[in-house]
């Protein structure tokens, strides 16, 4: 039975215990919170042990106290380990802290045995603070939920997925317009979605009609919107800059890290990828071709790589190795 632990921070405002109905507001104004990141992260880790038939319990602190030698699997996020007994032994990740230099007495402070982060690059970032210690670990994808559609529904070309987290006016400037210009020179018809700005549903219906996407973003750690769009069928032309961890946070003043990738999960099936606005038109050109021929086969590598079965699986057993 694995005990996983997983909440969000939540805050008061303006008065002690505000954040309860403030939590009521917004239901009632905007409707259900948007499923992203690590809550989906969470959320598919335990569809994968569902299907697995492999037991957990969720947040049972009580448990986890009258336990001590209890493994206790801490999804995320960090504030929740100061809710655990300092001698639960710990599998902390993957939703971990941004970089062990904002915890550099975690292997001290808690008996975290293990630290999961996403993917590699972050593990390789992390290495030096936490030595082996570190492991990386991707969510798997729903592929039953995210699935191709028949070419019939397909009467959009390309989306346009904007995931530029810094310095965005910059790129709208250097980056996204150009590309934007090109697509019409080129007759593409196109549809442009702003990360956090959708919802799951609103994602899912545009990727039934487009054709191949774009995906804009310095790096990512594991990158679930673009690995939901391999899944669907739908080829990618990614923006893949290289070079240094770009977190304004942290760099340049407090961590210098490189190389980085925006697609941390990738082979030659998944598309192509493009360094800067210059290389974007020859790249394109490449690109749409093999879409057009049929060459690119994106929902292979996911079904190869990152199920949800075979996902919560490697998770399972990283567990148990830690708890043995």
């Amino acid at each position: 039975m694995l005990n996983l632990f997983y909440q969000e921070p939540e805050t008061d405002r303006w008065l002690p215990f505000d954040r309860y109905p403030r939590r009521i507001v917004r239901r009632l104004l905007r409707g259900r919170a948007r499923v992203m990141g690590q809550r989906r992260m969470f959320l598919n880790l335990c569809a994968g042990l569902d299907r697995l038939r492999i037991p957990y319990r969720v947040n049972d602190f009580k448990l986890a106290r009258r336990n001590p030698s209890a493994l206790a699997c801490v999804i995320g996020k960090p504030f929740v380990l100061d809710k655990l007994e300092r001698r639960n032994p710990i599998l902390f990740g993957a939703a971990v802290h941004s970089h062990p230099v904002d915890a550099p007495d975690l292997l001290e402070r808690y008996a975290v045995k293990k630290v999961l982060v996403p993917g590699g690059w972050m593990k390789d970032m992390c290495a030096p603070y936490w030595g082996s210690a570190v492991e990386s670990w991707p969510v798997g994808i729903d592929s039953d939920s995210w699935r191709p559609q028949p070419a019939s529904e397909k009467t959009i070309d390309v989306l346009l997925y904007d995931k530029v987290r810094w310095r965005h006016d910059e790129f709208e400037l250097t980056l996204i317009e150009p590309i934007r210009a090109h697509l019409r020179e080129s007759g593409r018809s196109f549809w442009e979605l702003r990360y956090g700005a959708y919802r799951e549903e609103q994602f899912k219906a545009l990727l039934a009609r487009c054709r191949a996407m774009i995906f804009l973003c310095e790096h990512e750690t594991q990158g679930l919107a673009y690995q939901q769009a391999l899944s669907c069928g739908v080829p990618i032309l990614a923006w893949d800059r290289g070079g240094f961890w770009q977190d304004p946070a942290y760099f340049p003043h407090r961590v210098r890290y490189a190389p980085v990738t925006s697609v941390p999960y990738w082979d030659d099936r998944c598309g192509a990828t493009f360094g800067g606005v210059e290389d974007f038109a020859p790249a394109w050109e490449r690109f749409w071709a093999d879409c057009r021929a049929g060459r690119i086969r994106p929902r292979d590598y996911i079904l190869e790589n990152l199920t949800l079965e075979k996902c919560a699986r490697r998770y399972a057993d990283i567990a148990a190795s830690v708890g043995a």
